[in-house]
């Protein structure tokens, strides 16, 4: 049923952003969606936004609409039922208007839909439209990242978490609230906090972190013995660009790609040996080298047989290959010495990060030194003043539960400390 690439030329006009606008209101009104259905309603809302008030219905390419969310683009029956769940799920909002009233609505998530000589047409109702236009209100959701998603639950609680990011935190929701974002309200399993956590925050929360450009983290408050509300720290995922969503030959989605990272090869290094080779060349020397049984380094071997052509049907290197015309070889030459370069300042800037790294540790203990010669009292007053200091509540959380060891706070707490004691610092470093 799911058909993984698509050719990204084909797109055009709205299509070809990466992020969609998503009002408060949208994110918080389609829980009960399945995964494809919200990542569906997703892009239905990048097609229209740039007229959403203005025109009376929005039309796209079924076919691109179907390849875009991960529909076989021949299936169009589940393109049919995602439509009409749309069309049947409603939309409820609960929000404060410019003059601070409390405005209520509801409204179906599209007043109709029709397929049609290929063409999907659809349209919101007018108000419905006003509300997930409002400039004001929304957060960006990119509509690439959305597709690393496998999960409905996990997809609903990143567009929640997401729209917090610059505050660092969603504060806190009641689990009646929760329950009812993720679409599991009225279930009476997940009454049951041990039910949800394990099969709801638990799951999305990893998802989110391995998926997304955002790292969340839960929190929980009781009253009483029972767990009452819940909260996500955010902070933005610094290991984002390893994914390169603009990844548009799809290679990370090619069995022969996992299987090569399965060996312990790099990211960069799996995609230049496919790109280089192909992926039917380099499934065979997976397949030779994973014949020759306990080898010392299964990736030194692995790269030992693509460069020589290892071929089991000899045992030993194959004959010689096709000799590869000029210009693709001047190609081929070019590329490597991109990714030479590329492998030289990734390995560059690992050492500063590590050289980086050794000295933060030194400096924090000297930082640990010299609250191990402080009274109690003055302690309190250290952590009371440096708190005071930060802007993030995510930040202020952090150093809450790793005190002067927080690895997020850890630039902060050097520059606080050396204005305390400059001397301690000039010291050490002499």
């Amino acid at each position: 049923m799911v058909e993984h690439g698509f050719d990204e030329d084909r797109l055009t006009g709205a299509l070809t952003r990466e992020t969609v606008k998503k009002n408060v209101a949208a994110i918080h009104i389609s829980g009960k969606l399945t995964l494809l259905q919200r990542k569906l309603s997703n892009v239905l809302l990048l097609n229209a936004y740039d007229t959403l008030t203005s025109a009376r219905s929005h039309t796209i390419d079924a076919r691109t609409l179907a390849m875009m969310v991960g529909y076989n683009s021949n299936d169009v029956d589940s393109l049919r039922a995602s439509l009409r769940a749309l069309a049947e799920t409603v939309a409820e909002w609960d929000m404060l208007d410019e003059q601070g009233h409390q405005e209520w609505g509801v409204s179906a998530l599209l007043s109709f839909a029709k397929l049609k000589n290929g063409v999907c047409e659809y349209a919101y109702s007018p108000a419905l439209a006003q509300k997930l236009h409002d400039p004001k209100i929304y957060a960006l959701i990119n509509v690439k990242i959305q597709r690393n998603f496998t999960s409905g639950h996990g997809l609903a609680l990143y567009e929640n978490c997401y729209r917090f990011v610059r505050t660092g935190s969603t504060g806190w929701w009641s689990l009646d609230i929760f329950r009812k974002l993720m679409g599991v309200d009225g279930s009476a399993y997940y009454e049951s906090f041990k039910h949800l956590n394990a099969k709801i925050i638990k799951p999305a929360v990893a998802e989110v972190n391995k998926s997304s450009d955002i790292i969340i983290e839960p929190q929980t408050r009781k009253k009483g013995r029972a767990v009452s509300d819940i909260r996500f720290l955010i902070k933005e995922n610094p290991q984002m660009a390893m994914f390169q969503i603009d990844d548009s030959d799809g290679l990370r989605n090619l069995s022969v790609y996992k299987a090569l990272r399965g060996q312990g090869v790099s990211d960069r290094l799996a995609r230049q040996w496919i790109t280089e080779h192909g992926q039917d060349y380099v499934q065979e020397k997976l397949d030779y080298v994973a014949g020759q049984g306990e080898v010392k380094s299964s990736v030194g071997y692995l790269r030992a047989a693509i460069m020589g052509d290892y071929s089991a049907a000899e045992g030993s290197k194959a004959s010689p290959r096709k000799p590869v015309d000029p210009e693709t070889q001047a190609k081929l030459d070019a590329q490597r010495s991109i990714q030479e370069a590329e492998k030289a300042a990734e390995d560059a800037a690992f050492k500063a990060r590590a050289a980086e790294r050794r000295e933060r540790a030194r400096y924090l203990d000297i930082v640990e030194t010299l609250v191990s010669r402080r009274n109690p009292t003055q302690r309190d007053a250290d952590k009371r003043l440096f708190l005071s200091r930060l802007e993030s509540d995510l930040d202020r959380e952090h150093f809450r539960q790793h005190s002067w060891r927080s690895a997020l706070n850890a630039a902060a707490i050097i520059s606080f400390w050396q204005e305390l004691e400059p001397d301690a610092f000039v010291e050490e470093v002499g």
